[in-house]
């Protein structure tokens, strides 16, 4: 790949090559001339090499810009693959044209060891890496994804059952095909089917996320779009010094598991001046699920998150509840959530385990929150905040590694105009959350402040609606 690079610079300088899947290629550029010319020539010079590229899984990108006119290569070796094109306003797009055509590999999902749908955009062990340009890359989620009825309008709900698939039981919830609703049958919560199950038959509910980066070290992704996922956007697992600056994610609103950038036990992160309007969680920080997490032992540290602003999702900036492996050492500042059911959102369960600490929220400003300003939910079953019922039970389990544990977390200069609640806060009896503290902090909502099993809780010049606390 870097030889044939090097040769595209001096020849073609306006193109780059870059490995989309296995046995697919794509050739990048910045103009207009005939990309078949320089599909051509590659072919002849670089005949052999080509060949051997065939056969490989992964490949690092070295550089992809998005702004540019995207080509597969060659067209026989695209059949059997997810295809990306870009039309003439830059915007590069997953084409499934049918899920048959997908294939499958080990990976890790909510870092479990799972097997997932390969990435269209994907890199494993890459250093010096770039994704940038001011295009857009599409997943063509909707060809993908399960749609509940109750999250979309009765017009949408027509439009979801035009493309065909199937429906539940009870008719309240689209498929895409009869294999995806197989193995959502059998999954449950932690999204594991049945492994007697063909694989071949389910692997739309095998869903990708769109841009995978494991072990990857120096990344830079900036400016550009990324829209439309079939999982989650951006997923960096277990990354090093990565810069993320000035993209905009974005998701529709009923998208099941529309996460913007899930940051997954990744070191040395800059997330700064980027937009969000998603249909999960939008800023998100993981390390593990349970046994699997542990074992994998990988913390999420040393974040900074800083000028983002979050419109549309389940939590503005979330930690958990994948928190396995430990996230501690980030600072959040200078964002905007405008509208998203949660705004500074924590969340764990018991059989978890990890410790969540040293984090700073600072300077952050919320409008119009659907449920809670700030929440800490160690009861976490999996539902968005809105959809939550019932109450945390008191019953005492024994501490052991699967008790998660959150503690030193500090909240100044929180603004919220507008919540159902300021301030939710639910920890466990056997091991409460301890040392959160909360200074000068402005609340709007219907309701205050709930506190249980949680110690050391401090407010230093907090209001809610005018009256301090």
């Amino acid at each position: 790949m870097t030889k044939i690079n090097r040769y595209l610079t001096e020849t073609f300088p306006n193109y780059c090559c870059f490995y989309l899947r296995n046995g697919c290629y794509a050739i990048a550029g910045s103009d207009r001339m005939n990309v078949d010319e320089v599909c051509r020539t590659l072919e002849t010079r670089f005949a052999d090499t080509w060949k051997t590229m065939a056969g490989e899984l992964l490949l690092n990108i070295s550089f992809l810009r998005a702004d540019t006119e995207v080509h597969g290569f060659p067209v026989e070796r695209l059949i059997n693959t997810l295809l990306i094109s870009l039309d003439e306003a830059g915007q590069t797009t997953q084409e499934n044209r049918n899920q048959t055509l997908s294939d499958s590999i080990q990976a890790i999902n909510e870092k479990l060891d799972v097997r997932r749908c390969l990435s269209p955009i994907h890199a494993l062990g890459a250093t010096d890496i770039a994704i940038t340009g001011a295009g857009v890359i599409d997943g063509n989620g909707d060809a993908w994804r399960e749609v509940k009825k109750r999250k979309v309008s009765p017009d949408l709900w027509k439009t979801v059952l035009r493309r065909g698939g199937v429906l539940s039981e009870d008719g309240s919830v689209w498929y895409p095909d009869e294999g995806y609703r197989k193995a959502r049958l059998t999954a449950g919560s932690l999204n594991r089917q049945d492994p007697s199950l063909d694989e071949q038959e389910i692997l739309t509910f095998l869903r990708p996320v769109m841009v995978s980066l494991r072990e990857c070290e120096r990344v830079l992704i900036e400016g550009c779009t990324f829209q439309n996922s079939p999982c989650w956007n951006l997923h960096p697992l277990y990354c090093k010094d990565l810069t993320v600056r000035n993209i905009q994610v974005r998701n529709p609103y009923y998208s099941t598991n529309g996460d913007g950038i899930d940051i997954d036990a990744c070191e040395n992160v800059r997330l700064s001046g980027s937009t969000f309007d998603v249909g999960d969680d939008a800023i998100c920080l993981k390390s593990g699920k349970d046994e699997d997490g542990r074992r994998h032992g990988r913390k999420c540290r040393n974040v900074v998150i800083e000028d983002c602003t979050v419109y549309h999702g389940h939590g503005g900036f979330v930690v958990g509840s994948e928190m396995s492996g430990g996230v501690e050492n980030v600072l959040v500042r200078r964002c905007r959530f405008l509208g998203t059911d949660v705004g500074l959102r924590f969340k764990s369960t018991r059989g978890r385990g990890g410790l969540v600490k040293d984090i700073w929220c600072d300077h952050i400003y919320m409008k119009d929150i659907v449920a809670d300003a700030v929440i800490f939910n160690l009861y976490y079953a999996g539902v968005a905040a809105t959809d939550r019922t019932g109450a945390a039970t008191e019953d005492l389990v024994p501490v052991d590694e699967t008790t998660p544990r959150m503690e030193d977390i500090h909240f100044s200069d929180i603004v919220c105009s507008g919540a159902a609640r300021a301030v939710s806060i639910t920890g466990l009896p056997e091991l409460p959350l301890r040392r959160l503290g909360f200074r000068d902090c402005t609340f709007q909502a219907e309701e205050g402040v709930r506190v249980v099993n949680a110690e050391e809780v401090s407010f230093d010049n907090v209001t809610v609606n005018g009256e301090k606390l």
